[in-house]
């Protein structure tokens, strides 16, 4: 590892490729979007591959020997040195009806460990980042703070956050959710990366979510986990490369696994 490759310097290069990502976001959100649907009837805006883009060309720049896996322009595994994972717009889907709930996501690994992951969410002026073994960060509206996860410890206490009850529904996920909630305090759906980061900033206890892809989950997970919490899949497998995630606190994570599990 070089100097100039230790986590440090990529956090630090990570901060400045989003700011400048973060200008792009805003402009296409003000100015109005170009708007198609992939195969997959998923929506892609200009947004999203033009952030994509820039990220891919600064990284190609600066560290010439990493690879990218990017949800518009495809993946290539990690050679060695190392490999950037990316979505340049999480909550497309927002973006295009005007809910201010989206960001940039970027994550580096080596070698399946994750040291770096930012997520930037630019129209709501907060961002979340971690380093592996170096805990995690918030700043909003440029007031940085460490973030851990709640000390709740008992459902009846626990607030539940949730992506999308007909995708859950639809994996099978329906019953063990609609379980899960009425034991809680609290449920809310909050899709996409905003659950996940409120549970590393202490203000859910868990967030269940299905469908998801690795640039979905890669800078999330370092987040959540740097906070002091769990990410799995449904087996209790430390996970963000898989189809299903389950991100808690940690204290109530066994027990969520089962409520979610049990007929």
């Amino acid at each position: 590892m070089t100097v100039a490759d230790d986590p440090v310097a990529l956090l630090r290069f990570a901060h400045e490729v989003l700011d400048e990502t973060d200008a792009i976001a805003i402009r296409h959100v003000a100015g109005g979007l170009t708007i198609s649907a992939k195969p997959d009837r998923t929506l892609v805006t200009q947004a999203d591959t033009e952030i994509e883009t820039h990220l891919r060309e600064r990284i190609a720049d600066a560290y010439p020997a990493h690879t990218i896996a990017g949800e518009e322009f495809g993946t290539i595994d990690d050679a060695g040195h190392g490999r950037w994972v990316m979505d340049p717009i999480d909550a497309t889907h927002n973006v295009v009806r005007g809910i201010e709930v989206f960001a940039t996501l970027l994550a580096f690994e080596r070698d399946g460990e994750l040291l770096v992951g930012v997520v930037s969410a630019p129209a709501m002026h907060r961002r979340w980042w971690a380093t592996r073994g170096g805990g995690a960060t918030a700043r909003v509206d440029g007031a940085e703070r460490r973030i851990h996860v709640s000390p709740v410890d008992t459902l009846a206490n626990a607030h539940i956050a949730f992506s999308t009850l007909r995708g859950l529904d639809a994996a099978g996920l329906g019953d063990g959710l609609r379980r899960l909630t009425a034991a809680a305090w609290r449920d809310r759906g909050f899709g996409d990366f905003w659950g996940h980061m409120l549970v590393a900033q202490g203000s859910a206890e868990a967030m269940i979510e299905y469908g998801v892809a690795p640039w979905d989950m890669a800078a999330p997970h370092l987040i959540v986990t740097e906070a002091g919490g769990r990410m799995t899949d449904l087996g209790g497998h430390p996970s963000w490369s898989g189809p299903q995630v389950v991100s808690s606190n940690g204290r109530l994570h066994d027990q969520v696994l089962e409520m979610l599990e049990t007929p």
